[in-house]
């Protein structure tokens, strides 16, 4: 065969290479298809596990389920399992399951999400775009209005179906000697803490990482943070309800004293309930906006107490109340657990640049293995500034353009960041050989798990002032595909700045806003600079500030290791799985060897708490905790190559602003001094240009900018109007964070 074709000609080799090229095709399209047969499958099984854990908690409330469930315990309690075993399967199983198998959907569609076609955004975008644009209440879509909807109005069946229940068997309370009307209160009272517990079990889900539940849905973790704030403030509500009632009760009724002090072995702890109370109050006071923006390490220290919160309700509501918040605790606990494992052994930073407006620059070597997606965050922690502290920054570089490094740019305005800005300028003051290497440790990348945000004919990037971070993230990757459809062939670029030096931060595109005609996509850029009015200088004249930069290239003595970044998808939920069946046997053992025979059948009769069993449960969680941590240590140290390469990232090469080509495009883009963009206008005309086509919408800067990005797009996209036609314009909506 090989001989017949040394003398065929070029129309026979053309015809050979079609025929290859057709059955690589056929084979992706195979490929393809079976992953998409297996994401439906993993996808039915997690909607079947939700939707049964759902109904699990609308039929708590009722009778019916009071009594199987009565039945279920004690067919339970004469197997091995027992009743924790089965309040474990069957309160807390269900959403570790969902996100051991939502980690397997997401390493399955890995793979297949990075190689396919664009999708074409449909009239679905309508639950995803802004629905309510309010200062108060910010930016609401209507599936998250929905969702809301929907909680408080499982929170009103729940509590009217307990309350109702209570007054109908309603009897004098013998010990305390309560009149009818506060043995009523205190019912209600009582009632209201089960609200608390029910917002207990989702406030965790939303602000995990590595195991994160919300990344099957498409929501990234530093958008899900406020979720996790809105779920937070209703459980402090209600806990203060509970809490506030029970002491006016008592009070009124003389018996504060005998019951505030109350820490007995087994039934109600009231003391563990009251440190609960002032832990949550402590901490959801200390994370106000007035209070994290100002003094950050407040917040983020006080923070902590979550622990103290966690284990005193355990000692207060007891275990069988525990399991039904457990999946949270269970989650977040190991999530952390293998943060801090994946965050080690540190490294160095390979260079850093200062930028004029107090920004920096920090480039970070990484394993070529480390893939992630435009949008991406990592955690940074810097032991010279301090042991504790972590914080987060959208990563501004490609991993498809750069194999061995990351980028990060940090605008320097609180302690934490000022001290990186002096510790750094120190540096830069010193000779080359007296420079010690900065250590750092990386935790992350954490990023969008596919790239459907990305894929509309025309998108549309507004950003405010360090906003710019995850939108250069965006640039640098489109820059770097091989595939069109990966990304538009028209991006607009809106940037509000104070001052014109804040331009400086746009050094890594630069090359961008001058090749128009080498580029994959068209590039636009509209620069808004609104507390100067220098009117005549123009986007010439802002690139030769990029002059100003300054570049520290460090000692990476400090370090042998470059950043690897999180364990991929299935060896986080293998984790997962492994923790989980520890932590049940662990906890049969406990209860089997250390709780006597009678004594164990006593307590399961009375179903009355025991902070006994309570230790149980914690010291079974510790040791499965234990045995998770060891796996995923083996695992990173495996990983671990010694050596950073040698990469040198010296002064910014002054741009070539004489050709044609580089006047021709700066042309094409605009610089207003002394004003904010009108949006509105700016929307309307992106629609008249765009004839038809779906444009996203991403936006990233203050609170202000993003409602009015919000309102124009509301107003201005045809989505929204019952009846538009389909050859109108479409604007879908997203927001990103570039700070928690």
């Amino acid at each position: 065969m090989e001989s017949n074709r040394s003398w065929q000609g070029p129309e026979s080799h053309y015809m050979i290479r079609m025929e290859e090229l057709s059955k690589e095709e056929k084979d992706w399209s195979d490929m393809s298809s079976r992953t998409t047969l297996l994401a439906a499958i993993i996808t039915l099984l997690i909607i079947f596990l939700f939707a049964g854990w759902v109904s699990l908690w609308l039929l708590k409330p009722t009778q019916i389920w009071t009594r199987k469930w009565k039945h279920l315990e004690d067919s339970a309690n004469d197997t091995i399992f027992g009743y924790y075993g089965l309040s474990f399967t069957v309160y807390t199983l269900p959403i570790i399951a969902i996100a051991i198998i939502g980690l397997l959907l997401l390493d399955s569609k890995a793979g297949y999400q990075r190689s396919r076609r664009a999708r074409s955004p449909s009239k679905s975008n309508f639950l995803s775009n802004p629905l309510v644009v309010n200062s108060t209440l910010g930016i609401l879509s209507s599936i998250e209005i929905l969702v809301a909807f929907l909680f408080i109005v499982f929170l009103a069946w729940t509590y009217y179906s307990r309350i109702s229940a209570d007054f109908k068997k309603l009897m004098p309370d013998k010990s305390m000697k309560l009149n009818i009307w506060q043995l009523k209160y205190l019912k209600i009272a009582t009632r209201f803490g089960l609200l608390a517990e029910a917002s207990l079990a989702l406030l965790l889900l939303p602000i995990l990482r590595g195991l994160a539940v919300f990344r099957i849905l498409g929501i990234q973790f530093e958008a899900s943070v406020r979720y996790h704030t809105w779920v937070g403030t209703a459980m402090i509500l209600f806990a203060t309800i509970h809490g506030a009632s029970t002491l006016l009760v008592w009070g009124v009724s003389h018996h504060i004293q005998d019951e505030i002090w109350k820490w007995q072995k087994t039934g109600r702890i009231y003391l563990a309930g009251e440190i609960t109370l002032v832990a949550g109050l402590v901490i959801w006071v200390t994370s106000l906006p007035q209070i994290r923006r100002r003094n950050f390490e407040i917040f983020y220290y006080t923070h902590h107490l979550y622990a103290v919160f966690l284990v005193f309700f355990l000692f207060h509501g007891g275990d069988r109340h525990f399991y039904t918040v457990f999946p949270g605790i269970f989650l977040f606990s190991l999530d952390k657990l293998i943060r801090v494992i994946q965050s080690s052994p540190k490294t160095c930073m390979v260079s850093a640049r200062i930028f004029p407006g107090k920004a920096v620059e920090l480039i970070l070597p990484k394993d070529p293995g480390l893939k992630y997606n435009p949008t991406s965050v990592i955690f940074l922690k810097i032991p010279t500034i301090s042991h504790l502290q972590w914080h987060s920054f959208s990563i501004i570089s490609s991993s498809r353009a750069d194999d061995h490094i990351l980028s990060v740019i940090i605008k320097c305005e609180g302690w934490w960041t000022n001290s990186l800005y002096d510790l750094i300028h120190a540096e830069l003051d010193k000779t080359a050989d007296k420079r010690k290497g900065i250590p750092i440790a990386i935790e992350g990348p954490y990023g969008p798990a596919s790239l459907d945000f990305l894929r509309y004919d025309t998108l549309l990037l507004v950003a405010g002032g360090s906003g710019i971070t995850p939108f250069l993230s965006i640039l640098t990757e489109a820059d770097s595909t091989t595939s069109k459809s990966r990304f538009p062939s028209r991006i607009q670029l809106v940037h509000v700045i104070k001052k014109a030096q804040d331009f400086c931060m746009l050094h890594s595109i630069s090359h961008l806003l001058l090749n128009q005609s080498t580029q994959k996509f068209h590039l636009n850029m509209k620069l808004f600079v609104t507390q100067e009015t220098q009117a005549r200088l123009g986007v010439t004249e802002l690139l030769n500030e990029f002059s100003k930069v300054r570049t520290l290239q460090m000692n990476s003595v400090c370090s042998n290791y470059v950043a690897y970044g999180p364990e991929s998808p299935s060896w986080m939920a293998a984790i997962a799985g492994i923790c989980s069946i520890m932590f049940l046997i662990f906890l049969i053992c406990f209860n089997h060897i250390i709780i006597p025979p009678g004594k164990r059948s006593k307590m399961t009769k009375e179903k009355s708490p025991s902070w006994v069993v309570d230790l149980l449960l914690i010291a079974a969680f510790v040791l499965a905790l234990v045995c998770s941590a060891s796996i995923a240590a083996i695992l990173r140290w495996r990983r671990l190559r010694k050596g950073i390469p040698q990469l040198s990232h010296g002064e910014i090469t002054p741009l070539d602003l004489s050709s044609a080509e580089a006047r021709n495009a700066l042309e094409e883009h605009e610089v207003h001094f002394g004003g904010r963009p009108n949006f509105k206008d700016m929307f309307t005309k992106l629609r008249n240009e765009s004839g038809g086509s779906n444009i996203g919408v991403l936006v990233c800067g203050p609170e202000s900018m993003k409602e009015s990005v919000a309102l124009a797009c509301q107003q201005e996209s045809e989505c929204f109007k019952v009846g538009g036609k389909r050859t109108e314009s479409c604007f879908s909506f997203h927001t990103l964070n570039f700070t928690l």
